[in-house]
């Protein structure tokens, strides 16, 4: 039985400017928003939207995400027919690649996309927080008769030469892609989400791996072509919440306006559209009677003794009495003794912060950045870890990293 459209999620990146928050996790893995991982927004789009198969292409650390996944039951994907797949690089007759660039990796899996015989197939990026309808998506790629259709979002003029651009006409029909260019014609960028017509995106996959020149990417390769081509090619003005939060700056922004949905219009709380995870299977938090509470996401399983304000803790986080965290992001099984400072930063998993020791300390006059510790680490009693510190390694008591 065929399937009208299903979902391919890139989620094999390396995510290496996340520094010490992806050296043994895959990005679309990372902890977001207290209770999620990046990869739960669009497993959760595509189960909201009606999309019942997803094939996941993983490639750079996936043991995390895979355990993760599993039969995709939290996000009613455990299906006999469809469902979520997790689909490795894997070793053919031909021998055995790595996926070499994206257009590349959905060219490895075309027998798992020729199974289900789709009409359409939405490409979906594994390392976006973002709340969308697919289907109202692929509404508007078949009202516009279109082959190829791409997912933008207006950005100002003054940051559009950071993106992938679209110009298009008047009817939302593409007439030139521009990649990063410095003077960019248009401030539609590309949210790197498309819907193909299934029999064109074979094609093309097919005639792109048959060139050794190219880099078999859909941003400097497929897309190109199908202009070069005059296929007809759609821009779908998107209007809601997207971030890509590849950077630790963009992570924590993103963390930080999970706390406040009124304004920055990302809602965790919508009944009307869930956000999906797997449950920690941890007790309910608790607050003591000394403990002080302002405006946070508190996780299952935290105990919280001391001062927390603004911020986000992730399942099983303990703040000691005495502690004092703001606008940090506290991912689960994080320790944070009595006395210590945590301000404007990241921690990762399983942390431990020592007793009276500062992360994120910034002295008078210096510049606000977000200070990182990667999973695992052991932060001594009294250490101080300066604003922009990227942490991967233990540091000793009374230890200053800047």
């Amino acid at each position: 039985m065929a399937k009208e459209m299903i979902a391919m999620l890139l989620a094999g990146g390396q995510g290496s400017r996340l520094y010490a928050l992806t050296q043994k996790l895959a990005k679309p893995a990372v902890p977001f928003g207290g209770k999620y991982r990046i990869i739960d927004f669009p497993l959760s789009n595509c189960v909201n939207s009606g999309i019942d198969t997803v094939g996941i292409l993983t490639q750079y650390q996936p043991m995390v995400l895979n355990e993760y996944i599993g039969n995709g039951q939290p996000w009613d994907l455990d299906r006999l027919y469809g469902g979520v797949h997790v689909l490795p690089p894997y070793q053919k007759a031909s021998g055995s690649d790595w996926y070499k660039g994206t257009a590349n990796a959905i060219y490895q899996n075309i027998p798992f996309i020729e199974r289900y015989n789709p009409e359409y197939v939405i490409i979906l990026s594994g390392d976006q927080i973002c709340k969308q309808d697919y289907s109202d998506f692929l509404r508007f790629h078949k009202e516009k008769g279109a082959e190829f259709s791409v997912a933008v979002m207006e950005v100002p003029w003054e940051e559009a030469s950071r993106f992938g651009l679209m110009v298009a006409d008047e009817n939302d029909k593409i007439t030139e892609f521009q990649e990063k260019p410095k003077n960019p014609k248009s401030n539609l960028a590309s949210m790197g989400i498309y819907i193909f017509n299934w029999d064109v995106l074979k094609r093309y996959l097919i005639e792109d791996e048959a060139d050794p020149e190219s880099e078999n990417d859909f941003g400097n390769n497929i897309i190109p072509s199908l202009l070069r081509d005059g296929r007809e090619m759609y821009a779908y003005h998107f209007s809601g919440y997207w971030k890509d939060v590849g950077t630790i700056a963009s992570l924590w922004e993103a963390n930080m306006e999970v706390l406040d949905p009124e304004h920055s219009g990302i809602n965790l709380f919508d009944d009307n559209w869930k956000i999906y995870s797997r449950n920690s299977g941890m007790t309910g938090h608790k607050i003591s009677s000394e403990a002080e509470v302002e405006n946070s996401m508190i996780t299952d399983g935290c105990r919280i003794g001391g001062h927390v304000k603004h911020s986000v803790l992730f399942a099983g986080v303990i703040v000691e009495p005495g502690a004092d965290v703001e606008d940090a992001v506290v991912m689960g099984g994080t320790v944070i003794k009595a006395g210590a400072v945590v301000k404007h930063c990241i921690i990762a998993e399983n942390v431990v912060i020592g007793e009276n020791a500062e992360v994120g300390a910034m002295p008078e006059g210096a510049e606000n950045g977000v200070a990182t510790v990667g999973a695992g680490v052991y932060i001594g009693d009294g250490a101080k870890i300066g604003p922009n510190a990227m942490i991967d390694h233990n540091v000793k008591d009374g230890e200053v990293e800047w």
